[in-house]
């Protein structure tokens, strides 16, 4: 199992619901194709299934 993941924004939040935009902001994610690295856990996976139409995401060692 990865103890990073690569969370990309692919997709604009401006349509979505808003709490999907909190979570979006939550993430670290400010601008259309910005990465951060976050760490692989719960919370961080839970965050993202809520996103995933709008994030693409890689496992990092």
């Amino acid at each position: 199992m990865a103890t990073k993941l690569k969370i990309t924004l692919v997709k604009s939040p401006i349509g979505a619901i808003p709490k999907q935009r909190a979570t979006v902001e939550a993430l670290g994610l400010h601008k259309l194709y910005k990465t951060v690295e976050l760490p692989d856990n719960d919370a961080v996976r839970g965050m993202v299934w809520h996103v995933r139409h709008l994030v693409k995401v890689e496992e990092v060692d």
